[in-house]
C-alpha cells in the first residue's frame, strides 16, 4: 500500500506541478506528499523532480518512470473496474489520430463516447504523422492507410477509405478533363506529402481487384501534409487532388468539385486500405479502448461516406 501511496502521490504532484495542489487533489497534508516523494526516490535511487520554491518539474529519468507509473495507475484503475464488475470504462483515455479526419468524424464520436461513460477522460493528439504508442503512453491510435504489421501493436478494421481524383469545374473548364490516367502528368496536381515519398497515383480498374495497378508521376505548384488545406485549393481552382471521399463527397454533389477517372480506384499508395484503430497489446482488454472502438464504430457506419 505504500508503494502505491507513493506512485499515486509522485504521479499527481508531476501532472500537478506542485506539491500543494497535488495535496489538495489526493485530500492529504503537503507534508505527506512530501514523504512519499522521497521515500519514493530513495527507493529508487535517483531524483525525480526538480524542486525550487516555486516550480516542480521532472528529471529526465523522473519524465520516463512518470510515463511507467501512469500505464501501471492506469491498469490497476482498470483491473479493479473489471474485478468489481462495475463493468463502467472510467480513467484516462488517449487517443492520437489524423486531425482532419478526427475535426469531422472523431469530435462527433467523441461527444457520444463522453455522453455513455462520463467516467472517462479523453486525451486526445491531433497529428498527421505517426505517434510511437509506447513512447506518448498512447492507448488507441487512428491510422489511415495499409498498416504495417508489427508484434508490438493490435490492428482493428474499422471502415473503408476510398479517394477520389477532383478538381473544380472552372480548372477543367480552363485547363481541359483529364480522360485516362496518364493525362494527369498535364496538370497540376496538388500533392499530399508523406514524408519523403515519390509522388505518385495509383490507379486499378473499378471493379476488378485482380486488374494490374498503373503508377502516374505527378506534379504540382502545391505539396502540402494537410488534406483540408488540399481541399480548399482543389475547391479554389488551384489544380488536381487526390481527395478522401469523406471529405469531398458534399462538394462533389453541390457541384463544388467534379469527380474524373470514374472508372478507376485511386489511391497514392496500396489499393486495399481503411481507417484502423492501433493499440498496444496489453491495451485490447481494456474496456476504456473497447468502448472507444464501438463508439467509433457505430458512429462511422452512419456518417461515413461510401462511393455508389
Amino acid at each position: 500500500m505504500d508503494r502505491f501511496s507513493e506512485l499515486k502521490a509522485f504521479s499527481v504532484v508531476a501532472s500537478t506541478g506542485g506539491f500543494s495542489a497535488a495535496a489538495r487533489n489526493l485530500g492529504i497534508a503537503p507534508s505527506s506528499v512530501v514523504r512519499l516523494v522521497d521515500a519514493l526516490e530513495r527507493r529508487v535511487g535517483v531524483r525525480l523532480l526538480n524542486r525550487s520554491t516555486r516550480t516542480v518539474t521532472l528529471t529526465d529519468s523522473g519524465r520516463f518512470y512518470y510515463d511507467s507509473v501512469l500505464l501501471i495507475l492506469e491498469q490497476i484503475e482498470e483491473a479493479e473496474n473489471f474485478a468489481s464488475q462495475e463493468g463502467v470504462p472510467q480513467g484516462r483515455l488517449t487517443i492520437s489520430a489524423p486531425v482532419t479526419f478526427s475535426t469531422i468524424y472523431l469530435g462527433p464520436a467523441l461527444c457520444e463516447l463522453q455522453q455513455t461513460y462520463p467516467k472517462l477522460k479523453v486525451h486526445l493528439d491531433l497529428n498527421d504523422g505517426i505517434s510511437d504508442l509506447a513512447e506518448d503512453s498512447v492507448d488507441v491510435a487512428i491510422r489511415i492507410g495499409k498498416p504495417v504489421p508489427h508484434p508490438g501493436l493490435t490492428t482493428r478494421w474499422l471502415a473503408r477509405h476510398e479517394r477520389i481524383i477532383c478538381g473544380s469545374p472552372d480548372y477543367f473548364d480552363e485547363f481541359g478533363t483529364p480522360l485516362a490516367p496518364a493525362d494527369l502528368a498535364r496538370h497540376d496536381c496538388l500533392i499530399f506529402s508523406y514524408g519523403g515519398q515519390a509522388h505518385q497515383w495509383r490507379f486499378r480498374p473499378l471493379g476488378n481487384p485482380d486488374g494490374s495497378v498503373q503508377a502516374v508521376d505527378v506534379r504540382g505548384s502545391l505539396t502540402v501534409n494537410n488534406s483540408e488545406m488540399l481541399r480548399q485549393a482543389c475547391l479554389g481552382g488551384y489544380g488536381v487532388a487526390l481527395l478522401p471521399v469523406w471529405l469531398v463527397m458534399e462538394d462533389v454533389l453541390a457541384g463544388r468539385l467534379m469527380r474524373i477517372l470514374p472508372d478507376y480506384e485511386a489511391n497514392p499508395g496500396p489499393m486495399d486500405v481503411g481507417l484502423y484503430a492501433v493499440y498496444p497489446p496489453n491495451r485490447e482488454a481494456a474496456l476504456k479502448v473497447q468502448a472507444f472502438i464501438a463508439v467509433l464504430e457505430q458512429h462511422l457506419s452512419r456518417t461515413l461516406p461510401v462511393l455508389s
